[in-house]
């Protein structure tokens, strides 16, 4: 379905071969929508992230204001959280129908979920811790690029957030999907209505620490979106309706209430609209995924061709890989032009806008050449082609499910904090976590014990 790579490691088959296979029940506007938004993310950073004059990372979003509005249309992570929903309804009806117990078929559930996204992940962590202890010994954390230096070190594991949030996301989806069997499309407006009241409490009540609240709810409410997805709830009349009061909700929360213009975090500004998420980008998101249903019919059609079917298969190969490694690409580039003396155009200058096509294809190659050596760590395991879900499907053994859910949650805030706090252990600088400072050194600490707990859940996954 839609919550993995779209090719295995079987070099025999092609990846015509696997589309010429795909199966006409499948969902491929839902898989082309997972692609998309990955792909969107990579060329919007490439876009956004811009170095001042004095080494400063910014953002040309924030340099230009009059852009911002364009995030209301390219914020697209609530795309992949409805994907996400899709295809974890999928995988759980699976295994409602496989032999086991109730508990013993989550513990499976939740700690495949893990493992997916952990491969690439830790891969991507200790290319880079590497490359934080490398930085300091050869004195760039200190020398005439430290500012950059010592920012990217702290900047590129930002993208980890949404590894985070989404494995917590997954960690829910067994109990959100039963409330979805039983209450329909009550339980995703309760979910809104509830991320609402939490905005009010934390910009009307002054209950700021709350908001911390809508990093369950708001992406819950767009995950669970994909379960009335999947089941045929998002009619055309509930698609327009989702459209008509998302693009109100967004219009009216930017102009009358608090929320910034911006549906991405911008530097400097008092409020995000991402961190945490707000009820502005729950109306962004819920808008965006009326329109995605609106263009379902048409897109099936389109995609049910061979050429469109293989493009989405052959992006969706590399997609994950790829958005782990862009930033590492950029920063590269940034890095390597400033040794070199080279000058960038001034954000927003006619070369600046006349130079994107450029400094896009220039990306594209380290970029690719990254996926090319990481890639690996993002294919299911070879003895795990088919025989991966059917170890999640034929699970017998019992574990205890507060066992698997502590795992996956500790796991969750290792990966968050990494995120807010980077890589940079030698520096040991302390970031802002949700209600205090917290250092890389603890941060990796807290992840070690999510990851050991996960080992020991290990076994009863698989036979």
């Amino acid at each position: 379905m839609t919550g993995g790579n779209t090719v295995d490691r079987a070099d025999s088959v092609s990846i015509a071969d696997v589309a010429a296979a795909t199966p006409s029940t499948r969902d491929r506007w839902a898989d082309a929508l997972r692609v998309g938004s990955l792909l969107v993310v990579i060329i919007g950073h490439w876009f956004m992230v811009a170095v001042t004059a004095d080494g400063e990372i910014s953002n040309a979003l924030k340099l230009i204001p009059a852009l911002q509005p364009v995030t209301w249309v390219l914020q697209v992570m609530p795309l992949f959280f409805l994907v996400g929903g899709v295809a974890h309804a999928h995988t759980l009806d699976r295994l409602t129908s496989a032999p086991g117990t109730s508990r013993g078929r989550y513990a499976a559930f939740v700690t495949s979920r893990a493992d997916r996204l952990l491969r690439p992940t830790l891969a991507f962590l200790a290319v880079w811790v590497v490359l934080g202890v490398i930085a300091h010994v050869t004195g760039l954390t200190s020398g005439g690029q430290s500012r950059l230096v010592i920012a990217a070190l702290v900047m590129v594991p930002q993208l980890l957030w949404f590894v985070g949030i989404y494995l917590g996301i997954a960690a829910f989806a067994p109990a959100m999907y039963r409330a979805h069997h039983r209450h329909g499309l009550v339980v995703l407006i309760a979910l809104i209505v509830a991320a609402v009241a939490v905005d009010w409490a934390r910009f009307g009540a002054g209950s700021g620490l709350l908001g911390n609240l809508n990093f369950a709810l708001v992406w819950l409410a767009l995950h669970q979106a994909g379960f009335a997805w999947r089941d045929g709830h998002l009619t055309t009349k509930v698609a327009v309706a989702m459209v008509v009061a998302g693009a109100v909700g967004l219009v009216a929360a930017v102009t009358l209430g608090p929320y910034p213009t911006s549906m991405v975090g911008l530097p400097g500004d008092e409020i995000s609209n991402m961190a945490p998420p707000t009820a502005a980008l729950l109306a962004q998101g819920i808008a965006l995924i009326g329109l995605a249903a609106l263009a379902r019919p048409l897109m099936a059609r389109v995609l049910a061709r061979p050429r469109p079917w293989r493009l989405v298969m052959t992006s969706g190969a590399f997609a994950m890989t790829a958005f782990l490694w862009h930033l590492t690409a950029l920063l590269a580039t940034l890095l390597t032009a400033r040794v070199l003396g080279l000058h960038l155009p001034e954000v927003g200058t006619a070369a600046w806008w006349w130079s994107r096509p450029l400094w896009f294809l220039a990306l594209v190659i380290p970029t690719a050449a990254l996926v090319a050596v990481f890639l690996r760590f993002d294919l299911p395991p070879a003895a795990g082609r088919g025989g991966q879900a059917a170890g999640i499907l034929t699970e017998s053994r019992t574990w205890v499910d507060p066992l698997g859910v502590v795992a996956v949650l500790v796991t969750v805030f290792g990966i968050l904090m990494v995120s807010i706090a980077g890589v940079d252990l030698l520096g040991n600088r302390p970031q802002f976590f949700l209600v205090g400072e917290v250092t890389p050194a603890v941060s990796f600490g807290g992840l070690a014990v999510g990851l050991l707990l996960l080992r020991v859940c290990r076994p009863a996954r698989f036979r």
